[in-house]
């Protein structure tokens, strides 16, 4: 019988359209401006009585507050509020209540009831210039960079000078020049030839005081500058590799002006992971540990990290064997022991030296330095009487393990005596995301609404609400109860859309509402094309029924080589594209695929409930001959 669906096609559409507004569902709920208490630490524990504190804190501020909850393992705090004008407020006085050693970070916290998050169903990501995410300055210390240089080639040079038996003494003065002091002339220009050949980059100049015939060491302003440019450079990429690793759809991290990084990430709710993430100046360095009668200018003092081996500590020597930005890929795993460790691969120059390092230095033990860069909070009292937080950075540097080298490494190992599963698996990220090339600090911190403004907001809104309206009266007008369809049928494209993007975690941007509107009208030229041909049908002398099945029949195969064409050029968009192009590209792409769903097999069920099985004179489409 023509018209006529088989239950099962019933079945099949009423249950998409149900999947679809369940999971579309959680885009009615609100979230609640909140703000979220973790630790620097991966493994530190945030209990009662640091929430207490930190509630404290906004009482005494006056500063509405509910449902605060620590989490399961006890790594989180969050903290609901009731007025999202007062979280930068919030976060000031939690912060200073805290103190040092805490990130209390701007927050969204989702009010999706659990009948719907527990099946999956999330509310749709929304980008910066719609409603937000997380935006972050920061600066990237290249004058550290620098000194970390300087640092290195005083040590090269002090290695240069024992492999080539010159004797004499180097130093590095208060003005970032290495000093090289010789007690013979000879010793000096024999000093000088071995440092030029194997320290190129160093502009050295002879200095004479007296009886010493000294060799001053400087690095020049064109390879200050290209360290500064390399260093921003390098932790651009880095930074890029973080986000990769934390999972954030269409981020943007791009740089601002000579020294500073600008990352937005759109949608992302765990805002004091992702700043822990990006902020932390995880390397590594690895060093001999040095003998007892070594030269107090050629080995440092280091305690051990771990808390079970506090106050114990090590003199390793200043020489570095390899540094963390030889790692070529970490990843967290566990020991014999079942405690937990860092599987490294270090790049063909990295294993390389690691190689001939532990190769001559069998049964010697060799020190992994772990480097983090800290912050002490200095509050600093202004004219007119208010006080302002200053950050003080420094670098900790301790111990994570000393083991005895058995034989030698080469381009694998493992990193053990680490505390627990969390410390490892953070360290790999940070190892295995790239080290950053120099120290970075937060300039600027906020979670950010329409960045284009509430207009823009609104004038998104409209152009949906009115391009709808205006299909939806074409539509009834034109094409009557066919056209009823139509529009029943594009109300549950756009529920379809919501609930495609919400459960792919798609951000939606303005461009993506662009994307909307562009299918809404894309959705009804599939049914314009089916309906234009029932109507040629009906005036050809078909009768309804067979228009009817003729037309959707027919129609098909021109709707699908359209659309066709169009999703390929999206891919492509979403291939080639940067940050909202994507976003266009994603939202168009869903719209495809949901409006030919609804366009063909929807509105084909409703028009067969109508018609299908039944004796039919007329049709209530339109525009047919008399």
């Amino acid at each position: 019988m023509l018209n006529k669906y088989p239950l099962w096609k019933y079945i099949l559409v009423l249950f998409v359209v149900a999947l679809g507004m369940f999971y579309a569902a959680p885009n009615l709920y609100t979230p609640d401006p909140a703000l979220q208490i973790t630790g620097e630490s991966s493994g530190q524990v945030i209990n009662d009585e640091i929430l207490g504190r930190a509630l404290g804190a906004l009482d005494e501020a006056g500063i509405e507050h509910f449902d605060p909850a620590v989490d399961a393992n006890g790594r989180n705090a969050l903290i609901r509020l009731r007025d999202q004008a007062q979280q930068l407020t919030a976060q000031a006085r939690v912060s200073r209540a805290l103190g040092d050693g805490f990130i209390v970070a701007l927050n969204l916290a989702p009010t999706t009831p659990a009948w719907l998050s527990n099946y999956g169903a999330t509310p749709m990501k929304l980008g910066l210039d719609l409603s937000g995410g997380v935006h972050f300055m920061l600066e990237v210390d290249v004058d550290a960079a620098i000194e970390r240089r300087i640092e290195y080639n005083t040590n090269a040079i002090k290695r240069t000078l024992r492999e080539e038996r010159i004797r004499g003494t180097v130093r590095l003065n208060d003005n970032g020049q290495i000093e090289a002091k010789f007690r013979t002339e000879a010793q000096r220009e024999a000093a000088r030839d071995a440092i030029s050949e194997n320290e190129s980059q160093l502009s050295l100049e002879r200095v004479d005081e007296g009886d010493s015939w000294n060799l001053v060491a400087t690095l020049p302003e064109s390879v200050r500058r290209e360290i500064a440019e390399y260093s921003v450079a390098q932790n651009l990429t880095t930074l890029r590799n973080r986000v990769n690793e934390l999972g954030v759809s269409e981020p943007l991290v791009q740089r601002q002006g000579q020294n500073r990084i600008v990352v937005e990430l759109p949608g992302i709710q765990d805002t004091a992971e992702a700043k822990r993430i990006l902020g932390k100046v995880a390397n590594l360095e690895f060093r001999l540990v040095a003998n007892m009668d070594a030269a107090p200018s050629e080995k440092q003092r280091f305690e051990y990290r771990s808390p079970d081996r506090a106050g114990a500590s090590e003199w390793l020597e200043r020489d570095v064997i390899i540094t963390g930005e030889r790692v070529s890929n970490a990843q967290a795993s566990f020991d014999q022991n079942g405690m937990p460790n860092v599987n490294i691969s270090l790049d063909s120059e990295g294993g390389s030296l690691m190689s001939r390092a532990t190769r001559n230095n069998v049964k010697r033990r060799m020190g992994v330095l772990f480097i983090e860069r800290k912050y002490r909070t200095r509050y600093e009292v202004q004219p007119d009487g208010s006080e302002i937080a200053v950050k003080v950075p420094y670098d900790e540097k301790k111990l994570l393990t000393a083991p005895t080298i058995q034989s030698a490494l080469g381009a694998q190992f493992q990193i053990t005596g680490l505390d627990n599963q969390l410390e490892s698996s953070e360290l790999a990220l940070m190892l295995r995301a790239g080290a950053l090339a120099a120290p970075i600090s937060f300039v600027e911190e906020r979670t950010v609404g329409p960045s284009l403004g509430a207009e823009n907001i609104r004038m998104g809104i409209k152009s949906v609400y009115y391009g709808l309206s205006l299909v939806v009266l074409f539509m009834i007008v034109v094409y009557r109860l066919f056209g009823v369809t139509a529009v029943i049928a594009l109300s549950f494209n756009l529920v379809l859309l919501i609930a495609c993007m919400s459960l792919l975690g798609a951000t939606l941007t303005l461009p993506g509402i662009a994307g909307i509107v562009l299918t809404v009208g894309m959705a009804v030229d599939a049914n314009v094309l089916i309906f234009g041909r029932i109507r040629e049908e009906v005036n050809n002398g078909v009768s309804p029924q067979m228009a009817i099945h003729s037309g959707y029949e027919r129609a098909v195969s021109t709707i699908l080589d359209a659309n066709l064409t169009t999703l390929i050029v999206a891919v492509i968009l979403y291939a080639v594209g940067t940050g909202p192009i994507k976003g266009f590209a994603v939202t168009l792409s869903i719209g495809i695929l949901t409006s030919m769903f609804t366009a063909i097999m929807g509105t084909r069920a409703i028009i067969n409930l109508i018609y299908g099985g039944r004796r039919v004179k007329k049709l209530a489409i339109g525009g047919i001959k008399v």
